[in-house]
């Protein structure tokens, strides 16, 4: 009987040290959409500006939500002053519509985004999606190339995109 007992501890010290990385991962999956953002290192200004939009416990709520998240390489592509403009405080709706224009209500994953030609936003217009050769585009005043997808969160996901979205012009200036 005590032949077999080195086996099982053998086992058991395998068991524990392959569930490890399954509980780190689980972890990462608890966080909410923000949360995953800033541990993703990749996404500051996008939170620096839900912070200043004042948006961060929409996005902590239960959602679930879909995120194309503009990355900071993004968000430093904007035009000189641009950023540094959407936000001051008197221009906080201006940066919501567009931080909205970012968000879809639901979980949208990447094999159910590919069979959509437009969502509507939780800014209030539509989004245009687009897959040509497995590349996913969305369009509104401007277009952005999804580069990354299904990033899990705790009450949603994130796909990553590499241009900052604008909404219509006609919903920029509407007061929504």
């Amino acid at each position: 009987m005590y032949r077999f007992l080195p086996h099982l501890l053998s086992a058991a010290l395998t068991l524990a040290i392959v569930a490890l990385p399954a509980q780190a991962q689980d972890k990462t999956q608890t966080a909410d959409i923000v949360q995953t953002a800033q541990n993703a290192g990749s996404f500051e200004t996008l939170v620096t500006a839900l912070k200043a939009g004042d948006l961060v416990s929409a996005l902590k709520g239960e959602g679930p939500f879909t995120v194309f998240a503009p990355t900071d390489e993004a968000f430093a592509a904007l035009p000189d002053g641009t950023l540094e403009n959407l936000l001051k405080p008197e221009n906080k709706s201006q940066l919501q519509a567009i931080l909205k224009y970012h968000v879809i209500s639901g979980k949208v994953m990447a094999k159910d985004v590919t069979g959509l030609s437009e969502a509507e936003t939780l800014e209030g217009s539509m989004i245009g999606i687009q897959t040509m050769d497995g590349t996913v585009t969305l369009s509104g005043d401007n277009e952005a190339t999804v580069t990354t997808t299904d990033i899990a969160a705790s009450n949603g996901v994130i796909h990553v995109i590499d241009t900052v979205l604008m909404p219509p012009k006609e919903m920029q200036t509407s007061d929504k």
